[in-house]
């Protein structure tokens, strides 16, 4: 029986997904073979992913491989995953993540040893060398929104107890190099226990992509667990494979759409029953205002 099982979500990511697989199996090692199972969702790709799986799990006798007919977005697609899983564990991982030799024992013993920790990721760098932001987040409440979209997170972002209170998003004042806690990470690198993912309901497929990650967190907090960021190892996070980095302007659009509407999903979701009328009104105004200018 696997103490782990790592998900996957695929959808056009051919090449890269084939080498996060490759950076997974590298990380493993042949003497976790047994306790560490890898599930591939494929999200009916047309590029040549699927048949580059199926050749990709014949050698491997740990891989799950799940086709589907057409794309029911990432909430919908990491349920189904979880839905074979056999792990104690649940990481959920990007196609587009690269590990560098990530010792996922020592994640998983950290874990055992904090049982008051309900998420756990690593340092997620894009490949420029800089941390992707998503990675290390606070939640996107009423205040931090507004001095991350006014731009006022970023003018103080370097200055000691201004940025403590400008920069809620993204939590810019803590030490990227020691272990602490934030609100969420990203779904590129997110590790949980099997247990308090069944206990939350799983993922909100209200969210079609965007968004689920930081409601999962929020569900997970609100039980009295942790989140933890724990930079001891690194995952490199090829942003934008797909998704906002897609080059045809239709699939921009479609993702776009996703993404604004993902805001809307979570704000009328955890903040709207707690504001007044004219504040929710400013809010929905504010999100469309901002899809229509991006």
């Amino acid at each position: 029986m696997p103490r782990l099982s790592i998900i996957i979500l695929s959808y056009n990511t051919r090449k890269i997904t084939l080498q996060c697989l490759k950076s997974i199996y590298a990380s493993i090692g042949k003497k976790n073979n047994k306790d560490v199972e890898v599930i591939v969702i494929d999200n009916a790709s047309t590029d040549g992913s699927v048949a580059a799986l199926r050749l990709f799990k014949k050698a491997k006798s740990n891989f799950i491989l799940v086709e589907n007919k057409k794309n029911v977005g990432f909430p919908r697609g990491n349920d189904q995953g979880v839905s074979l899983a056999k792990g104690e564990y649940l990481l959920f991982l990007n196609s587009d993540v690269i590990m560098e030799k990530v010792d996922l024992d020592e994640l998983l013993a950290y874990l055992d040893a904090h049982q008051n920790i309900g998420v756990l990721t690593v340092k997620v760098l894009l490949p420029s060398g800089k941390i992707d932001p998503a990675s290390h987040r606070g939640f996107p409440n009423l205040w931090n929104s507004i001095c991350y979209f006014s731009r006022l997170e970023k003018i103080f972002s370097r200055i000691p107890v201004l940025n403590r209170l400008f920069c809620g998003y993204h939590l810019s004042y803590l030490d990227l190099k020691t272990i602490h806690e934030i609100d969420s990470p990203s779904g590129a690198f997110y590790l949980t226990r099997r247990k308090i993912f069944d206990q939350v309901g799983g993922f909100d497929d209200r969210f079609f992509m965007y968004g689920e990650d930081l409601d999962l967190s929020f569900r997970i907090k609100k039980l009295g667990y942790k989140i933890v960021y724990y930079p001891l190892f690194r995952v490199t996070h090829i942003k934008y494979a797909s998704g906002l980095g897609q080059v045809r302007e239709e699939t921009k659009k479609l993702t776009k759409n996703y993404f604004y509407e993902a805001m809307k999903v979570f704000y009328r979701k955890h903040y709207e029953k707690k504001m007044p009328f004219i504040i929710n009104r400013s809010v929905y105004f504010f999100i469309d205002l901002k899809h229509r200018l991006s």
